[in-house]
């Protein structure tokens, strides 16, 4: 990445790589995809780069490197001496016949001619498999997450969570077990798991009851009793209808980096939580409430379970996630009024964005974000979206955050676009 403070960030090319190829369990009779449910970096000392990647049963670990390559520009086969690296063969095995002359400066011309004979060093990306955690869930793998002690991560799927060390591939243990010994009693599954950001042993994991439980793995091997949930007491009272549970799961969380707030995305809100308080969230932003009269359309053509992730800005004041129409919700919470600003994520880099709700008219752009013209969206839902056409086989369900600047990764289809403020 170029970047310079006068100009918007560059991205170029670097690499790709095959992470996971198609396989088939006998055992199960069951076909197991390349698809990649989650990727996640490592931290690394050295300045290596290294990935986490896992499909529905496989995890890995990834090393990416550059490598320097020397290409041979001109090579004079030896005709008394077969080898691979000839260049080699001729400073090591020397012909009989004419041995070096120091004195007529042989060594000297032969050092030179090497110089020649190799030219254009430059870099290349390689990347290679350093370890293979493999099948150790029963059930799809729907998210992975790092420790901050750069030791240990956790793969979760819809009734376990096992905790990994990177360093060991062939054991795991199993932290957290949702499944009951019925299979009929279950009425929840977990749906996304994420290690604090700062004390190693505090794991937060999401279910599909709209419930955030906090466990500190410290109390006991199997963290069956959480240290906190976090649900919505005024849903909890609420009215309740066939969708209410659906609606209610929460497909994706996120800690912002001073480990005190945690972001939640459900089906119909965006909501921020101070995890010392368990009852209410900080800040509900409202999403998809226009598609509320909708639902059960939705449900029949299974809209309603489509799972959007939420990304948290660097300094923590900045919320992002997808909805229908490829287009991107950022808002943001503690000064301002409601509305947050919608971008439609296409290549149309001159598409201004929508702002929702404005009390009067502003600059339409992203760089809002950063000028404090902030939009506080705690309970207040956008007045105008309901009035917007959306697509939903076009829907915007992968986001990222940069860590330090203003710029968010969106997944579109077969596309990346970055959104920069």
């Amino acid at each position: 990445m170029d970047f310079t403070s006068t100009s918007h960030p560059e991205y170029r090319y670097k690499t790709e790589f095959q992470s996971h190829e198609p396989e088939f369990d006998y055992l199960k009779s069951l076909e197991i995809e390349e698809k990649i449910n989650r990727v996640r970096w490592c931290a690394a000392p050295n300045g290596s780069m290294f990935i986490l990647s896992t499909n529905d049963k496989t995890i890995k670990l990834w090393k990416v490197r550059d490598q320097k390559v020397k290409k041979i520009k001109e090579m004079d086969h030896f005709p008394f001496v077969s080898s691979e690296n000839t260049l080699l063969a001729e400073k090591n095995f020397m012909n009989e016949h004419n041995p070096p002359s120091f004195a007529h400066g042989y060594h000297l011309e032969w050092t030179e001619n090497m110089a020649t004979k190799i030219a254009n060093v430059g870099n290349s990306v390689h990347a290679r498999c350093q370890k293979v955690y493999p099948h150790a869930h029963d059930f799809n793998i729907n998210s992975i997450s790092n420790n901050s002690d750069c030791e240990t991560f956790v793969s979760a799927d819809d009734l376990r969570i096992n905790l990994w060390n990177l360093e060991i591939s062939d054991q795991c243990f199993n932290i957290v077990d949702m499944k009951p010994s019925n299979m009929d009693d279950l009425t929840e599954v977990i749906t996304s798991a994420e290690f604090h950001p700062i004390y190693c042993n505090l794991l937060a994991y999401s279910s599909s009851r709209g419930f955030v439980r906090l466990v500190d793995m410290r109390q006991s091997a199997l963290c069956d009793h959480s240290a906190r949930i976090l649900r919505d007491a005024a849903e909890s009272h609420g009215s309740k209808s066939f969708f209410t549970e659906i609606i209610a799961s929460i497909s994706d969380i996120k800690f912002a980096n001073d480990g005190q707030h945690l972001l939640s995305r459900d089906y119909m809100n965006l909501k921020l939580w101070d995890i010392r308080m368990d009852s209410t969230p900080v800040a509900t932003f409202k999403i998809h409430e226009h598609l509320r009269p909708k639902l059960c359309d939705l449900y029949n053509n299974d809209s309603i379970f489509d799972k959007f992730e939420c990304s948290v800005s660097g300094d923590g004041l900045h919320f992002a996630t997808g909805s229908y129409s490829n287009l991107l919700r950022i808002f943001s919470h503690g000064v301002g009024s409601a509305g947050g600003i919608t971008v439609e994520a296409g290549k149309n880099e001159n598409r201004k964005p929508i702002l929702q709700a404005a009390p009067r008219a502003r600059r339409s752009s992203l760089s809002n974000l950063t000028r404090g013209l902030y939009r506080q969206a705690h309970e207040n839902s956008s007045s105008g979206h309901h009035e917007l056409s959306y697509n939903l086989s076009s829907k915007l369900l992968h986001l990222a955050w940069h860590p330090t600047t203003n710029l968010i990764a969106c997944a579109n289809g077969n596309s990346l676009f970055f959104h920069y403020a």
